[in-house]
């Protein structure tokens, strides 16, 4: 077999000098590749139990970063290893998504892995892709909603996050372009996912942020008596959303569904301008919880701050934000740097790197209250942070360096 070669090849001397052979700019630092193998020497993004209940999200970031990182640079000696191990994720998750009924035993997390998969179909032409893709497009039809037809996040009745929406709308989007491209339902159901969140979870500050969900039942102990809106600015469920906007962006043709991605658009502009202005100013990044700059417990988180930093850098690159690039390319920029510099670490006795600062699952299945949010434990090389941060290398590569 040829993982385990590849394994014990990426933690022996030999693991920086591939990171070195990639071909970008000579005085560009490949983080990109460099944290990719250094996850898969952790054997990391691959579904191995389903009692994790981020495994599934953990694999489908995995798949999505290294899928962007092959197409980046499809020459590097190192993109042969990477592309065996997307292949790997999504055949970990084949199987566990491919009936649309037990999909819903899972969180719209599963859906993360739906492009991937697509993408293997589209390669090899193996049936057993399809079904599981079809799989989880079926689920979606499934799946539990409010009365408003907001799908619900998990089983939790009435409960809708905004964490869902990476998973759910380029998937969405990508699927029906493909293979249902005259149901205009679907796409309309998309935006209607994304409009109800941006409705209900408008921050009462009035900063343009979003709170981490809403309960449309209004029962939740946490629940906003008129909006049913939780009560804080979750850093990583924004990020989600605001990645899932962008994504979504270069996935959904601006020819054929003008109106849409124009709402899209706009959507992602304001959402980037209230980024913008919530970035905190000492250190350049972002805090665990948005809408309480400075609080006593309260910390710069590095996944929500790696995703927003790819978000910024990507609108940048794909001429999304063309009124304030300048902004926007310091805000992110000046974000990755402390990212860097404060969160990835170097471990020098293997040649890999480490990711730090990322905390862990956050649930609105809680009180939901400040405390609860900044006492969750921090987890070191969680793939939710450091598959971010090689999404947020790439483009910083590109808008930093390209000609």
């Amino acid at each position: 077999m040829w993982l385990p070669a590849v394994l014990a090849f990426l933690v022996s001397s030999p693991f920086l000098e591939l990171v070195q052979s990639t071909s970008v700019p000579a005085h560009a630092s490949n983080y990109s590749t460099w944290m990719a193998l250094s996850i898969i020497s952790r054997n990391q993004g691959v579904l191995a139990s389903s009692s994790d209940i981020s495994a599934i999200l953990q694999a489908g970031i995995t798949q999505k970063a290294f899928t962007r990182l092959v197409k980046q640079y499809p020459h590097a000696n190192s993109t042969e290893a990477i592309a065996q191990y997307i292949k790997r994720s999504v055949d970990s998750v084949a199987g566990p998504v491919s009936n649309a009924t037990k999909d819903l035993t899972y969180a719209m997390d599963r859906l993360s892995s739906g492009n991937g998969l697509i993408d293997l179909y589209k390669e090899t032409g193996n049936d057993t892709y399809r079904t599981a893709f079809t799989g989880l497009r079926n689920s979606i039809n499934l799946n539990s909603r409010n009365v408003e037809d907001g799908l619900w996040y998990f089983v939790y009745p009435n409960w809708s996050y905004l964490d869902g929406m990476y998973s759910l709308v380029p998937f969405y989007a990508y699927y029906t372009i493909l293979f249902d491209a005259r149901n205009a339902s679907a796409i309309a159901d998309m935006m209607r996912q994304l409009d109800l969140l941006w409705t209900h979870c408008a921050a009462a500050n009035g900063t343009g942020l979003l709170v981490h969900g809403y309960d449309d039942s209004k029962t939740a102990v946490w629940a906003d008596p008129v909006t049913g809106a939780s009560p804080h600015v979750w850093g990583r469920s924004l990020g989600w959303y605001t990645m899932a906007l962008v994504d979504t962006l270069e996935i959904l043709p601006r020819q054929t569904h003008p109106s849409e991605w124009a709402l899209l658009h706009a959507r992602f502009c304001q959402l980037a301008d209230a980024l913008r202005r919530a970035v905190d100013a000492t250190s350049g990044a972002w805090w665990q919880l948005l809408d309480q700059p400075g609080r006593a417990g309260n910390y710069i988180e590095s996944s929500g701050s790696a995703m927003f930093a790819y978000a910024l850098l990507k609108g940048v690159r794909l001429g999304y934000l063309e009124n304030g690039v300048p902004a926007y390319t310091d805000v992110a920029t000046r974000a990755y740097k402390y990212i860097t510099d404060t969160f990835v670490v170097d471990n020098s006795t293997d040649g890999t790197l480490g990711y730090n600062g990322t905390v862990s699952v956050c649930s609105l299945n809680s009180t939901a209250s400040y405390e609860y949010y900044v006492g969750q434990p921090i987890n070191y090389n969680s793939v939710l942070g450091s598959g971010a941060f090689v999404l947020a290398s790439l483009d910083r590569c590109i808008v930093l360096y390209r000609p």
